[in-house]
């Protein structure tokens, strides 16, 4: 019942703003729910852009620092040190349910339990925009896109022959205990020279963020601080591309990314322990633009490796190459079709060294923990000239290891027109597979080659109302429905013996998501959202049911920008191993919010200054239990345009 009280309040809230506002504003363009560039007044999804201004406006944050500010969004991890592990909880979600994207192309990482890929790989310093669609989008974007997709988008090369930027960002990383601990340990720096000679451009660029001063875990209260664990991430890229001609462009990429973070151990002690990820990608962008669509072809080759070094060390590798090509082709002005092919090829190695031995021995072997996906896809995009417009389709992955599955999506949505604004009414049914990971199927303890794809069904309805003069609003309901669920069962607890199993059970999680945008003039922008989600009792971990974010941006000059957000997170679940009762116990973290400020000049037309306080508040709260977050904290810095 309360659910549904807050979903009538929230709606009515919306419609009572519709019937204040009467100021028009244009709808932007959107692509990631269609794959077919159209209008957002004709997209039957709330598909979300993190743009260019905003990621300026945010120096020093990591994407997942970013994304976390977006409705229906929680990164857990992201507000601790640098080295935390990312936890991807989307619609009441986990991290192999959520696509993440660099370019167009689909990331993993086989040696994952999850397969999921890591966002501390990503510098933000090389990102040009963040889409977000949420939802069951399996049709377009294969297995994992079941709670959303998130596509990162790098800088583009500029159109000068020459040109550079230089950033730098330095600040300090205290915790909320520590009133000492005011010295600069985090730093972030960033290099790019990028440009276009006739028809030939590239874009080459190296990031490092370094941060020390901040340990894994949090000390008992009243103890003292435990030692900090370092974090260092740095990579680079370098990206080829030719105009062959007006319509033909061709680009390859090579790139590599490594961090080392410290961590401590899991029965909440100090420890030096440190883990190592290496990544090496390339892949290439072929367009071809003819008169009635458009062809695609990306791809991308990734080899992962990862080192765990602590009282159970381990080591991964894994390798994966996925390609994703498709044509878009306009029939009529009306009907567009998305015909694709999407592949993924993947396998992986692990070692650890067995109790009382000192060499590594191998676990799983590539030859057999190997994998290869095959989709055929088509989407087809209607849109009428009286206001309504139907998005639908269907893939058929051909897996392997398990049987062909097919899933499909059906969105039709209808525009009004209220004088300059546009009022739209939308709804979807859409499914989406979850494939089991080269860990689940192949591990020689705990793997289970019988696993089955697990299946999600996404039920979505709401509103958006837009007008030409900056004012946006859009609520939303959702129903997601879970079956096949891979989870880790306890066969028989006297032997120790446990496997990767599909569940028989049907699991729901529902919710609401509100988003409302106001520019005042050309000076203020106010936005803001709010998330309930009902997560199933299974899943609810760490899953705040309230989430609310708020922000004020006020522009004092056509040079200078102020900025204050706000971010409030309501009280969770946890649990955590008891070294006492040696059995897992739950726990109840509390509320919190957090409140920021930002202000950035262009002091010359080349240089940039901005500076930030966030947690200004010094809240002290917690992402995991017993696990160290972020206090009070300032940073400082330029950027140089050459």
């Amino acid at each position: 019942m309360k659910k549904h009280v807050l979903v009538a309040l929230c709606l009515g809230a919306s419609i009572v703003s519709l019937a204040q506002n009467n100021n028009p504003e244009k709808l932007d363009t959107v692509v990631l729910d269609t794959k077919t560039p159209i209008a957002r007044k004709n997209s039957g999804k709330t598909v979300i852009t993190i743009d260019k201004e905003t990621l300026e406006n945010s120096p020093g944050q990591s994407v997942a620092e970013v994304l976390n500010t977006v409705s229906g969004i929680e990164i857990n991890g992201a507000r601790s040190y640098d080295g935390q592990n990312l936890n991807y909880y989307v619609r009441g979600g986990r991290n192999r349910q959520v696509v993440i994207m660099v370019d167009g192309v689909q990331l993993n990482d086989p040696s994952h339990i999850a397969n999921d890929y890591d966002l501390r790989l990503v510098s933000a310093s090389s990102v040009e925009k963040i889409e977000i669609l949420k939802g069951a989008s399996s049709v377009l974007y294969g297995s994992g896109a079941a709670t959303a997709v998130i596509n990162i988008t790098t800088k583009k090369a500029s159109k000068e022959p020459i040109a550079a930027t230089i950033s730098s960002t330095l600040g300090t990383n205290r915790p909320t205990e520590s009133d000492k601990n005011t010295k600069l340990q985090a730093f972030t720096s960033h290099a790019t020279v990028n440009g276009t000679l006739n028809n030939f451009f590239y874009n080459a660029n190296f990031s490092n963020r370094y941060t020390d001063g901040l340990s894994a875990l949090a000390a008992p209260k009243g103890e003292a601080l435990f030692e900090s664990d370092v974090f260092n991430r740095y990579d680079g890229r370098i990206n080829l591309g030719y105009h062959i001609s007006e319509d033909i462009t061709v680009s390859q990429f090579f790139s590599f990314d490594k961090f080392k973070a410290g961590f401590d151990n899991f029965d909440f002690t100090d420890a030096e322990f440190r883990s190592i990820s290496e990544q090496l990608k390339t892949g290439g962008h072929f367009e071809w633009n003819y008169k009635n669509g458009t062809y695609i072809f990306n791809d991308t080759y990734t080899w992962i490796e990862r080192e765990i070094a602590s009282g159970f060390p381990s080591k991964y590798d894994s390798d994966s190459y996925t390609f994703d090509t498709y044509i878009n082709h306009r029939f009529t002005n009306q009907l567009q079709v998305v015909v694709g092919l999407n592949g993924n090829f993947s396998s992986f190695n692990s070692f650890s060294i067995p109790f009382g031995e000192t060499d590594f021995n191998q676990d799983v072997d590539e030859d057999t923990a190997k994998f290869n996906i095959i989709d055929p896809y088509v989407n087809a995009v209607y849109i009428s000239d009286f206001g309504l417009t139907v998005n639908a389709g269907a893939r058929l992955n051909i897996h392997s290891v398990y049987d062909t599955h097919l899933v499909y999506n059906v969105n039709p949505s209808y525009a009004f027109g209220l004088g300059n604004n546009t009022l739209k009414v939308l709804g979807s049914y859409s499914t989406a597979y979850i494939t089991p990971s080269l860990f689940q199927l192949y591990d020689p303890l705990y793997g289970n080659e019988e696993l089955i794809p697990e299946e999600n069904t996404t039920i979505e309805g709401g509103l958006e109302f837009a007008s030409e003069e900056g004012f946006r609003v859009s609520a939303l309901y959702f129903n997601r429905e879970e079956k096949n669920y891979v989870d880790f069962v306890t066969i028989d607890p006297d032997l120790f013996i446990s496997q990767y199993l599909n569940i028989d059970e049907t699991f729901n999680t529902s919710g609401i998501e509100v988003e409302v945008y106001k520019k005042f003039g050309k000076k203020v922008t106010v936005q803001a959202n709010y998330t309930n989600t009902q997560a199933d009792e299974r899943f609810a971990l760490r899953i705040p049911e309230h989430k609310a974010n708020a922000s004020i941006g006020y522009k004092v000059t056509e040079r200078v920008f102020l900025g204050l957000d706000y971010q409030y997170v309501s009280e969770r679940e946890d649990t955590f191993f008891s070294q006492d009762t040696f059995m897992n116990e739950d726990v109840t973290l509390e509320s919190y919010g957090l409140l920021n400020f930002k202000i950035n000049g262009q002091v010359t037309k080349n240089l940039k200054l901005f500076a930030g306080v966030s947690n200004i508040l010094d809240e002290e709260y917690e992402e995991l239990y017993q696990y160290q977050t972020r206090g009070r904290n300032i940073h400082t810095g330029f950027t140089l345009n050459l």
